[in-house]
């Protein structure tokens, strides 16, 4: 199969009627655990929902009513499919299902023969389970070339320019980094990657559930993204958008019975591929994470994720700036614009200050120099007033920000 081959693409799945939108304060009443719990750790493992362990629980009745339920299963992994499919603008045939992102970079970089174009570029900046998977085809010939400055944060495209070329087999971008949570030109490097006759590849594992994401607008090849995080699932499970199902050079060298054109034929002696996203598909999914999966995209039917998008901006502006006035070190993107949902709160022990929050009852996510303070449509301002106040507190006990060492990279105020 060659890139020149790809077969149009298939049409949207049907959204359903407009109904008036979901508000933040309703969404938030899906999710008992904030009346006890401050949760700023979205970005590492969304809130649990009731409407999840309401999921959870049909699947244990259905297992224990029917022993082997396998018919329902299958329907919930169809469900989920075409519902992650509508929220990102794409067509069911388009998705994949995959036991997380990692599976879902090696299943695109496996159809790569890396022979005349050999080249992955992608950015320091990019997840390391990403990353490393790139790095782990240099074996195959493959040449990773990482661009940007690491520990500033931001991604620029003119260094994805200047590193594209005749070579370039894949390009390789997120929507918004997991560490400092900037939200790098996507459209535009995918544009340049096209034009040099590379395939492009998005991960969106930081964005979806937390801002509008349409495939046709960003215009790549594929993008990954998972349930965990923002869309208030739970581990397991991750949704691989193809926008052709015969991009590449070659099949996917990952495969298992689901990605067969016809899984139920139980025929050990083919090996065929569907000319669809199924081709990328392994084994069984994680069935719980199916049935959470529905549950928690099914929160999001009516939600308006533009305003998902106005209502954590405004959330990140008043917690940056309350913590700066407070003394506090706040790295954040230099326009609200370049603004994902999290925040990174610079300290000298991110793990032990991320501890003394989880004991006052405020969740948070600590990488590298910073604790990551994540919002998402449930959060409110008391949770920011709650946040400032034990941070408040805490200083008092370790002393002033100020004894904090100040970063490599000066943080934006």
């Amino acid at each position: 199969m060659s890139r020149g081959s790809a077969a149009t693409a298939p049409s949207p799945a049907p959204m359903a009627p407009a109904v008036a939108p979901v508000t933040a304060a309703a969404f938030r009443r899906s999710f008992p655990m904030l009346e006890r719990t401050v949760h700023l750790a979205s970005c590492s493992l969304g809130a649990r929902s009731d409407a999840v362990d309401e999921a959870l629980e049909r699947m244990q009745e259905a297992v224990a009513a029917h022993g082997a339920p396998w018919a329902r299963f299958e329907e919930e992994i169809e469900e989920a499919r075409q519902r992650f499919a509508a929220l990102i603008g794409a067509g069911p045939d388009q998705i994949a299902i995959l036991p997380n992102a990692s599976i879902g970079a090696y299943q695109v970089v496996s159809t790569l023969s890396l022979e005349t174009r050999v080249d992955i570029v992608t950015t320091v900046e990019e997840f390391p389970s990403v990353a490393h998977v790139w790095l782990a085809q240099q074996p195959r010939g493959a040449r990773v070339i990482f661009t940007g400055d690491q520990g500033t944060g931001r991604i620029r495209p003119a260094d994805y320019l200047a590193a594209m070329g005749d070579g370039t087999a894949l390009v390789s971008v997120p929507m918004s980094t997991y560490q400092f949570a900037e939200r790098p030109a996507v459209a535009e490097i995918v544009e340049a990657g096209r034009a040099a006759g590379a395939l492009t590849f998005v991960d969106a594992y930081q964005a979806v559930g937390v801002m509008p994401v349409d495939v046709a607008d960003i215009g790549c090849d594929y993008l990954v993204a998972g349930t965990m995080k923002y869309l208030a699932g739970l581990p397991g499970l991750a949704f691989l958008y193809a926008r052709s199902g015969l991009m590449g050079d070659q099949d996917p060298q990952l495969t298992g019975w689901f990605g067969r054109v016809e899984p139920m034929a139980f025929n050990p002696l083919r090996l065929d591929f569907p000319a669809i996203a199924r081709r990328f598909e392994t084994g069984t999914p994680a069935v719980s994470a199916v049935y959470a999966a529905n549950a928690a995209l099914d929160l999001f039917r009516d939600v308006d994720l533009a305003d998902v998008r106005r209502h954590i901006s405004a959330l990140t502006d008043r917690t940056a700036r309350t913590l700066v006035a407070q003394g506090e070190r706040v790295r954040k993107a230099e326009t609200p614009e370049l603004q994902g949902a999290h925040l990174g709160l610079y300290d000298a022990d991110p793990r032990a200050l991320a501890g003394w929050l989880a004991g006052q009852g405020i969740a948070v996510s600590p990488r590298g120099p910073v604790v990551r303070l994540s919002f998402h449509y449930y959060n409110s301002t008391d949770d920011v007033e709650a946040l400032c106040q034990a941070m408040r507190e805490f200083r008092a006990l370790t002393g002033p920000a100020l004894s904090v060492p100040l970063p490599k990279v000066r943080p934006a105020a």
